[in-house]
């Protein structure tokens, strides 16, 4: 039952993947349409094509290769200089920047001439470009907001689960492995135990400083940098009570500021000693907000921080190393989690929340991804909008002739570099997530 659950969570996960996708493109297509852009083609997915429908001048279709898709649009570069199209030459980079050039210009039909891309005004081709990542940013808007406001999600909460019975420093793997440390009179009594902090507690302000149920990180940050005597208010079994604790330091893992941990890097800071109950909360639209944007940021952070996987997904794929669970993932790897999901021993609706927000994340990604200054993404065809429009203003602001249309053609040579780093990694880390995957656990 657990295979079958989880092959079925593969498939409905790359059914939802190729949604996502579809649903980039549609932002491309519909605002195309809208400046009158000539659009042959709307397809998901790449390789030969398994279905197709023309409708209207647009060819809709799916092709065999689930990874991605595309709109292809008439004119998205300008003529050369000399006015021509199809002008050859024996420089490599050259015919590089003249073959960009005449592919798109393989489609265009007699009375083309004001429905090519490039014609447009530099904002319209942001719009056209920024439309398809923006799509992928509202559904993952919805998504989230679906989960976080309907489901609810599991949280560390400031309830209490467990009280520890002595310190132990947490670098002392020996010690937290032991069947019963605190059995013997080596390790101290600890502050939450002296105090008579009882699991089941909530804790509702510490040193006088108000924490929502949600609120575990700022609960946890306001422990860590007390020692000394604190005051604590509980609720237990509805009634109030205020408990005194006298904190002392003990080395604890580190975190990393939202509540979670960095794996095997310690700091000295107060100790009280409980460990917080995971509750799955309803959060209200604002602290939904919050959260969103604390994930926005950590894609940032993950975004900047790729190049300095490829180490450790190298040794995964060729030396057998543990993947990380931070590791990058491909559209495999995530499908392959959403089969994991499916099949988890979990309440359904908590299951369907965990699938909603994988999904709600991979659209994130793809937003922050695709807007990257860098051809041949989305956001490098919106740099060379933008910068044609200083260039034209600037002339005109001193008189000058109009520089004409920025030729993102020219980039082209840079634009293959690129997309070849890109398949490169893309390679890797379908590599590492067919033979090593990342595991939910």
């Amino acid at each position: 039952m657990t295979a079958l659950m989880t092959v079925i969570g593969i498939v409905v996960f790359f059914f939802g993947l190729l949604i996502s996708i579809a649903w980039h493109e549609l932002g491309h297509l519909s605002t195309a349409k809208l400046f009158k852009i000539r659009v042959p083609q709307y397809m998901v997915g790449f390789g030969p094509t398994l279905w197709s429908r023309h409708k209207g001048e647009t060819e809709y279709g799916v092709k065999w290769i689930p990874l991605g898709g595309y709109i292809r649009m008439i004119g998205m570069f300008p003529p050369g200089n000399d006015g021509r199209v199809t002008a050859r030459s024996t420089s490599p980079f050259r015919s590089m920047i003249e073959d960009a050039r005449a592919a798109s210009y393989e489609e265009v039909k007699p009375g083309d001439e004001d429905r090519l891309f490039y014609t447009r005004k530099p904002w319209k081709r942001v719009i056209v470009m920024f439309a398809g990542p923006f799509m992928n940013l509202i559904l993952a808007f919805v998504l989230f907001l679906l989960v976080l406001m309907g489901f609810g999600q599991a949280t560390q909460t400031t309830t209490v689960s467990q009280v520890s019975d002595c310190v132990i420093s947490q670098s002392d793997e020996a010690a937290l492995k032991a069947k019963n440390p605190c059995a013997s009179n080596k390790y101290a009594e600890s502050p939450a135990k002296k105090a008579g902090l009882l699991a089941g507690d909530r804790i509702l302000s510490f040193n006088g400083t108000s924490v929502d149920v949600t609120q575990w990180s700022v609960l946890q940050e306001q422990i860590r940098k007390t020692t000394g005597p604190a005051t604590i208010t509980v609720l237990r079994k509805g009634q109030t009570v205020t408990l005194h604790a006298d904190l002392i330091k003990n080395k604890v893992t580190k975190t990393d500021g939202n509540g979670g941990y960095a794996e095997g890097e310690y700091v000295t800071a107060g100790f009280l000693g409980f460990t917080p109950a995971n509750e799955v909360v309803q959060l209200g639209f604002g602290q939904s907000i919050d959260r969103m944007g604390d994930m926005a940021q950590s894609g940032v952070e993950s975004l900047a921080a790729l190049p300095s996987k490829v180490p450790d997904l190298w040794n995964a794929v060729f030396n057998g190393a543990e993947r990380k669970q931070d590791s990058p993932v491909g559209m495999i790897g995530a499908a392959r989690i959403g089969g994991d999901v499916l099949a988890m021993h979990i309440p359904a609706t908590q299951r369907i929340a965990f699938f909603l927000s994988l999904l709600a994340g991979i659209n994130l990604s793809l937003f922050l991804f695709n807007m990257l200054p860098l051809l041949p993404l989305d956001g490098g065809h919106i740099a060379g909008a933008l910068w044609e429009s200083v260039r034209r203003n600037i002339a005109r602001v001193f008189r000058r002739p109009d520089p004409g249309p920025f030729d993102v053609a020219k980039l082209m040579p840079v634009a293959y570099v690129i997309a070849g780093i890109f398949i490169c990694f893309t390679a890797l880390v379908m590599a590492a997530d067919l033979i090593n995957p990342v595991r939910l656990t």
